[in-house]
């Protein structure tokens, strides 16, 4: 399944990734704040007032949210984040983004030559659709998709193994070449996905 969204793109990019979402503000300091005074490879998010995003690592996501909060220090922030490689891949706001993100995210691609791709304006409804861990595509226009696969049910506890029939192990068999298949071909959908 596919949902799709056209918001404002104002750092165009062509991407896809792993979603974290947060449904409050986000302040920029105090989610790096840890990871940029320990000198820590991750961006481990130490904003104890966001618990949907404390504690998660924030390198290479795409952070879905409805806006940003905090003070003047978000543009040097987000610029020591993209020198230090922690930043995430893309930030996409439900509402209009403030200028001092946009700011800080300009001069972070500008100084430190890291573009963290961000898109606004994508409405309440992205952010009631959003989950953790939704795969998610950006375009440089400004659409975003997310790519939602259906997960099958599992067995009830009541039959022996999935699509067995009778005693014999062919219908593990069968069950197992059924799982392969329904692997590969997913693994084909997200190839052609990060195509295009």
């Amino acid at each position: 399944m596919r949902i799709r969204f056209q918001g404002r793109a104002v750092l165009p990019g062509r991407l896809s990734g792993e979603a974290i979402v947060t449904r409050s503000g986000f302040n920029t300091l105090a989610s790096f704040y840890q990871a940029l005074l320990s000198g820590s490879r991750k961006a481990v998010c130490s904003d104890q007032d966001n618990a949907e995003l404390f504690g998660r690592d924030l390198k290479d996501k795409i952070v879905c949210l409805p806006v940003s909060i905090g003070s003047t220090s978000a543009g040097a922030a987000w610029d020591r984040v993209a020198h230090r490689g922690i930043a995430p891949k893309a930030m996409l706001f439900s509402q209009a983004m403030d200028s001092l993100t946009a700011a800080g995210l300009i001069i972070a691609c500008l100084w430190a030559g890291k573009r963290v791709v961000a898109v606004d304006r994508l409405g309440q409804r992205f952010l009631d659709e959003i989950r953790d861990g939704d795969e998610i595509s950006v375009r440089e226009d400004g659409t975003v998709t997310i790519v939602r696969i259906p997960k099958t049910e599992p067995c009830a506890p009541s039959r022996r193994r999935c699509g067995a029939r009778g005693s014999g192990s062919s219908g593990s068999r069968a069950a197992g070449r059924e799982r392969q298949g329904k692997e590969a071909l997913l693994e084909a959908k997200r190839e052609k996905l990060a195509e295009k």
